[in-house]
């Protein structure tokens, strides 16, 4: 079997939308410091460009989560395997996350932050995709809407391969 990725959202639109984020961004948060925690492995990619487009002062700090453990379907159980470096309490937070899939997992990482006394806690997201969501939850900034489709790309990936590509793709596997 071999896989073939169909271009679904190109590196030009997805650095539009990247402005058009921090620009909201830099106006809800004039006057404060962002604190990005950025959702590893995925996010890295969409985290450092949209950092580099923030015009108010920024901190980074990074976390690796799931709920899923060896299974398609989440346990309900959050299971940090790197967690944040720096305490967050009074602090303005925006999770940064590559996509909202089923919710889950997000959900119980927004619960376990919120917990921590930020002084806000916001979620960023490149991608959304709605139609898998069981649990919900919503982000204050989202890039796109995708479908029910496997993507990849400019940081998701499929068996830690294409993260570095430059767009958001389909993933489609084809019998040879």
């Amino acid at each position: 079997m071999s896989e073939i990725i169909h271009e679904m959202i190109t590196e030009k639109q997805i650095t539009e939308r990247i402005l058009q984020i921090a620009s909201q961004i830099n106006k809800d948060y004039k006057g404060k410091e962002v604190h990005l925690i950025c959702i590893l492995k995925g996010s890295v990619f969409f985290c450092c460009e949209l950092a580099k487009r923030l015009e108010v002062p920024v901190t980074i700090d990074f976390m690796a989560v799931s709920s899923y453990g060896n299974s398609t379907e989440s346990s309900g159980r959050l299971s940090v395997t790197k967690d944040l470096n720096e305490p967050i309490d009074g602090c303005h937070c925006i999770i940064i996350e590559d996509i909202i899939d089923t919710g889950s997992t997000l959900s119980l990482t927004k619960k376990m932050l919120f917990a921590r006394g930020p002084a806000s806690l916001k979620i960023c997201a490149l991608l959304d995709k709605p139609d898998r969501r069981k649990t919900e939850i919503e982000a204050e900034y989202t890039g796109f809407i995708v479908p029910d489709k496997f993507v990849v790309g400019y940081g998701l990936d499929y068996a830690q391969k294409y993260r570095n590509l430059p767009y958001i793709g389909e993933l489609e596997f084809v019998d040879e």
